[in-house]
């Protein structure tokens, strides 16, 4: 039976709550979680499964790096834009393939390029001021959290960099898409020390979620976002 503990140690995964773990759970029941369980709104925050050695932390997106880096899980299941924005120190052994949609540059629909230094408008800075020193363009990176689309509508930047999908909303907002700083996708995560110690364990769970098509392909260990 897939996923069973047998011989060796408990895991503990760090999930994102919402939308992405309603996408990750049939894929963890490939490695025998229960689907139910997991998605069950009982408002707790960690579920166990003691006969296949697994222990779920839910948690908030951002926080998932942060639980496995510093030990308090073994795996997580977080995105590419988190990794690249946060830097982690985290391995990178599978890309899941859910949640896939692209970090963009847009701006308003046929409004020329600003002149002197252009505002940008972001709840990714980190990625945003890497993305435009690395083309040699000075920038006011200006963190937003939420409605980042507004910013070029009110005057508050002339830019944006954002996550889209279908980019159906930045149309609506009369946006359109100038450049793609990197295709996104969820991925799972692991802690450096747990990859080395539970190996064996770790690596029968990796197994387990990997399909039979190569749709999901290994990534790169590493520090921060393989192949960002």
């Amino acid at each position: 039976m897939p996923g069973v503990l047998q011989g060796g140690s408990m895991l503990t995964l760090a999930l994102p709550k919402g939308r992405v773990l309603r996408a990750v759970v049939p894929l963890l029941a490939r490695a025998g979680a229960n689907a139910e369980a997991l998605l069950s709104d009982d408002r707790s925050l960690i579920r166990e499964e003691p006969a296949l050695g697994l222990r779920f932390l839910l948690l908030k997106p951002d926080d998932v790096p942060t639980y496995v880096e510093y030990g308090a899980a073994d795996l997580g299941v977080c995105g590419r834009d988190v990794l690249m924005e946060r830097s982690c120190d985290l391995y990178q052994p599978l890309d899941l393939g859910v949640g896939r949609c692209r970090m963009v540059v847009a701006g308003a629909i046929g409004r020329a390029a600003p002149t002197g230094v252009p505002r940008v408008a972001t709840k990714y800075p980190r990625c945003a001021a890497d993305y435009f020193a690395r083309r040699g363009v000075q920038v006011d990176v200006v963190y937003v959290q939420g409605s980042v689309e507004l910013a070029p509508l009110v005057g508050l930047a002339d830019l944006i960099v954002d996550l889209v999908e279908t980019g159906t909303t930045l149309a609506q907002n009369g946006l359109e898409v100038r450049d793609e700083i990197a295709a996104i996708s969820s991925v799972l995560v692991a802690n450096r020390a747990s990859y080395r110690l539970k190996h064996d364990r770790v690596q029968r769970f990796i197994a387990d979620l990997r399909p039979p098509h190569p749709a999901m392909q290994e990534g790169q260990g590493g520090r921060g976002a393989a192949g960002a």
